[in-house]
């Protein structure tokens, strides 16, 4: 029998509570009682409403016992704050952890896509643990330390912000031994009086956490790069750089896309490399840089680091592919859906004009939101890398993307509508076979909305896709 994450006991001791209803043990953590496994400790924490509300529903669903700060029927944790204690055995997890190698990933672009990258690596080097989903901030940073098992020997850890001053704190529960900034760019932007320097600033932060000789692993290619490098080396980091200039530690030369995969070649301390990934967008050429120099500074072999690479699919709205039938053929669908900030969406356009294609390039772009008093301004910006890439028609949906759609030539125009919901339609129906269509926007506004109109074409021809 596997050992238990933990033991009531354990959990007590940890986070200076008391054991109600006698010891227990636990094999995971939750939050949600929606998503409780049997064997979980469910933690009731404040929200829009109070987790203790749902202690019972919990414990029904197979819960272990509850860590809680109010009297409860059935087993328990009592503590005085039920956030404090979850901050307190996130950070007893990685004391006893103590042979774990931890890595740290932030960034205004791509950092759940290269945790999950890395995490795939580590997967393959031994006992391993990492952030699922998006779980960044100041909750699921400490949820995701406080699952880590006792016998991991790598971890690593996805840090997000939305303000200045968000990071430090998570970094220095996490103490990473390397610690990624993917890259810095107009991303809550709002948020900072001086722009994206305050971004940078905050991105910076991650270092304030990092183990004495920790490795800073940085983007060279940036225009953030020399700031993040000097507050990397007053923490005391060893700078690591990636990009597509000489002098960088893993070198981007080439990025050949094709259907469902590309090639990257490169070379990593001198050593050249080549070597196929599962991702079609141009950003992904320096994420693999990204990814392997964490994937070194965790002491995962480059069979292992390549391995994972190479095996890595795209996360959903994130470059996940599928081609969906329609009658007398199928056309391509890239989901892009996730999200979207100015950076992303230019690599996203450029990534699709150089594939090869029989049939129409098409995009569905909605609104890129967070960007501040610029966000009009960015959004006409598109025009030109739309135009670079030869993209035959654009449909734009969402108040900022109109701004764009007014500085389209009228040969570009696909489809404007004020909502994600009612521009669907309008691509559903001119799409054809042969077509590469790829959709964008932020999460807020419902880009995944227009995705799944073109992936229920598929259902409707009787298709999987």
């Amino acid at each position: 029998m596997s050992e238990p994450l933990w033991t009531a006991n354990e959990i007590a001791q940890a986070v200076g509570g008391q054991v109600i209803g006698g010891d227990f043990a636990v094999s995971g953590l939750s939050i949600d009682s929606r998503s409780v496994d049997p064997g979980d400790l469910f933690i009731a924490l404040a929200g829009a409403r109070d987790g203790h509300e749902f202690i019972p529903q919990a414990l029904s669903q197979g819960a272990a016992g509850a860590l809680a700060s109010q009297p409860t029927d059935g087993p328990a944790i009592r503590v005085a704050d039920t956030f404090k204690a979850l901050e307190a055995l996130g950070q007893a997890a990685r004391i006893r952890a103590t042979q774990a190698r931890r890595g740290a990933v932030t960034g205004s672009v791509g950092k759940t896509s290269v945790t999950q990258a890395v995490r795939a690596g580590l997967a393959l080097a031994g006992p391993a643990h990492w952030s699922v989903k998006s779980y960044n901030n100041h909750i699921g940073v400490p949820l995701t330390l406080a699952r880590m098992p006792r016998d991991t020997a790598r971890a690593v850890f996805e840090i997000g912000m939305n303000h200045a001053d968000e990071i430090t704190p998570l970094s220095q529960m996490v103490r990473p031994h390397a610690a990624l900034v993917t890259t810095v760019g107009p991303v809550h932007v709002e948020n900072f009086p001086d722009g994206e320097a305050g971004v940078a600033r905050a991105k910076a932060e991650i270092f304030d956490g990092l183990e004495p000789g920790g490795l800073a692993i940085l983007n060279a290619d940036n225009v953030w790069f020399d700031s993040l490098q000097t507050a990397a080396r007053k923490a005391g980091a060893q700078v690591l750089s990636f990009g597509t200039g000489e002098g960088a530690d893993a070198r981007l030369l080439a990025f050949s896309p094709g259907p469902g995969q590309a090639l990257v070649r490169a070379q990593l301390n001198g050593q050249a490399l080549e070597f196929p990934i599962l991702q079609t967008g141009f950003h992904w050429g320096l994420n693999s840089m990204a990814v392997l120099l964490m994937l070194g500074a965790l002491d995962v072999s480059l069979d292992d680091s390549l391995a994972a690479l190479a095996a890595f699919e795209p996360l959903a709205g994130r470059g996940a592919e599928r081609q969906i039938p329609l009658a007398g053929g199928t056309f391509t669908l890239i989901d892009e859906s996730y999200n979207a900030n100015p950076i992303s969406m230019a690599a996203a356009i450029s990534s699709l004009g150089a594939r090869q294609t029989g049939g129409r390039r098409i995009v569905a772009l909605t609104d890129m939101l967070e960007l501040g008093t610029e966000a009009e301004a960015f959004h006409r910006a598109l025009a030109a890398p739309l135009e670079a890439a030869k993209v035959d028609l654009v449909f734009c949906a969402g108040p900022l993307m109109k701004t764009l759609w007014d500085a389209l030539p009228s040969t570009r125009r696909g489809g404007y509508a004020d909502s994600a919901a009612q521009i669907g339609p309008q691509i559903v129906q001119a799409v054809e076979p042969g077509d590469l269509v790829m959709v964008k926007g932020s999460n807020g506004s419902k880009a995944g909305v227009v995705a799944a109109a073109l992936g229920e074409l598929a259902r409707a021809q009787g298709g999987q896709g």
